[in-house]
């Protein structure tokens, strides 16, 4: 390696570790989202799959804790670390397909700097380990076609598999991958080959502990999940949202980048075909799914995570490979040298706005429901009502609060949703004893309340109200209401929606 080039990535590295390093102090400044919340009570009842998605979140915030306790930074350690093999991943890949460390470290540099990777790697959702194991997927493919052994695709399997144990997006790996193959008449000769069927069948081996806990439960999960691609309501309103959410998360210039570099791929401005069409099957087959999603329901930002690998080194191609005519030339030029800084300083900015409001005046924003800004000091509040009223058991109405409720009350209260039990069926129900005497019910407040408990219980008692804020800001105020006298049981076991 000639000295510039071992300079560059000795620059990218520092420059990650560094990224990491800021990653982890937000990770602990910042209060746990209520679905971290809800991920790390699965993490301490670990299982072959859940109602919501596969166990790998769960498996990566119990490591995380098993290191650095319950706390925020636990949830959220191992996550945030899985950056640097992904980043591996990601600069070994894109050095394959198209060779050069100027391409690589630039890939490299431009996918930590999105928001997906920041963000989707601090807040621990299962797109993180998804982000994380999709590129390794593109890594081993990347590895059969510069080797043609056979034994690659084992790995490839491998990495799928852990991917799909994040989240069954991943499955579309399976036609993406299929698509490459059939797409680029050198490849075609693997489709005969045993190997891609045997790194097919590690992947499933991998899976099977989420198909062995969807049989015991009724398939519920794939039911839930799979049933969200059909079509009964059009509503074409959401598509609109697709453009402006993924600016928002690859950041700006990443995304011009990123765009201009799936534009050359696509016209073959730049490297061989089959590192061309690597990259589009992966992105693009993903991403066509999501448009169809976006007809009739809402598609999450983070949801793409497993397309940013291959989006990353797209931008890399149009910053460092692809010749653009002068004007293109100075917009990309500009991307490139202003893509980090650009980068950083959101990222720096929604972890300050997130925690203290101060961007906005203290007023409202997207983060002020899902960041659990002031859970820490209303969960005190709600622990002194508790004893002052000798309750037993906590319960909430909804997983989130639920799960903020477990992670911010003091350690082996006891906390329950007694709705929506085939959430918790991996957990240890309450003991009986606990459910029979006093209980605090906790939710927002609400016009007219929840007249369901008055049905359930003898008795309902409103004892406190309390606010979440942020500084000055009142987020939501809690209606803490005592219950006594339960009619029947507490727990509601009707079967989920799926089963219905």
């Amino acid at each position: 390696m000639i000295p510039n080039d071992l300079r560059l990535v000795r620059n990218t590295a520092v420059t990650i570790l560094a990224l990491v390093a800021l990653r982890l102090g937000a990770a602990a400044w910042t209060p746990l989202t209520f679905d971290e919340a809800y991920y790390w009570m699965w993490s301490k009842h670990l299982a072959g799959g859940y109602y919501d998605h596969p166990p790998g979140v769960a498996a990566v915030i119990r490591l995380g804790t098993i290191i650095a306790g319950d706390t925020e930074l636990g949830v959220r350690l191992v996550s945030i670390l899985l950056a640097l093999p992904m980043s591996w991943a990601v600069y070994r890949t894109a050095a394959i397909l198209f060779g050069g460390v100027r391409v690589a470290a630039t890939a490299t540099m431009l996918l930590n700097v999105t928001l997906m990777a920041a963000v989707g790697t601090l807040i621990v959702t299962p797109d993180a380990p998804l982000l994380v194991a999709s590129s390794f997927v593109l890594f081993c493919l990347a590895k059969v076609l510069a080797t043609e052994r056979g034994a690659w695709w084992l790995a490839v399997g491998a990495a799928v598999g852990a991917a799909l144990l994040s989240k069954y997006t991943a499955l579309f790996f399976g036609p993406a991958i299929l698509i490459w193959l059939v797409s680029v008449p050198k490849l075609r000769h693997w489709l005969i080959s045993p190997w891609p069927y045997l790194g097919a069948a590690v992947s499933l081996a991998i899976f099977s502990p989420v198909i062995f806990w969807n049989a015991d439960h009724h398939w519920v999960s794939f039911i839930k999940q799979i049933g969200r691609a059909r079509i009964e309501e059009f509503k074409p309103a959401f598509i609109a949202e697709l453009i402006p959410t993924q600016v928002a998360f690859a950041t700006p210039l990443v995304f011009i980048l990123g765009a201009m570099g799936l534009y050359a791929l696509l016209k073959r401005k730049a490297g061989a075909s089959a590192a061309r069409m690597l990259i589009n099957a992966t992105f693009w087959t993903i991403v066509a799914y999501f448009i169809w999603h976006s007809l009739h329901a809402r598609v999450e930002a983070n949801w793409f995570a497993p397309v940013y690998p291959a989006f990353a080194i797209a931008a890399a191609v149009a910053a460092i490979l692809t010749r653009w005519e002068p004007r293109r030339q100075r917009i990309v030029d500009f991307c490139w040298r202003w893509a980090a800084p650009t980068g950083i300083l959101m990222f720096a900015l929604l972890i300050v706005q997130a925690n203290t409001g101060v961007l906005t005046g203290y007023r409202r924003d997207a983060t002020v429901r899902s960041v659990g800004v002031g859970w820490r000091e209303l969960a005190a509040g709600i622990e002194a009502v508790r004893t002052r009223v000798g309750a037993a058991c906590v319960l909430a109405p909804d997983y989130g609060t639920t799960g903020w409720l477990a992670f911010y009350l003091p350690k082996g209260t006891c906390v329950v949703q007694p709705t929506q039990r085939i959430r918790y069926a991996s957990m240890p129900e309450p003991d009986a004893a606990l459910l029979a005497g006093k209980l605090l019910y906790v939710d927002e407040v609400r016009p007219g309340g929840r007249p369901y408990l008055k049905e359930v219980f003898a008795r309902v008692e409103r004892v406190a109200e309390l606010p979440r804020k942020r500084g000055p800001l009142t987020i939501e105020t809690y209606a803490l209401d005592l219950l006594e006298g339960a009619r029947g049981s507490v727990l509601d076991r009707s079967p989920p929606p799926e089963r219905r």
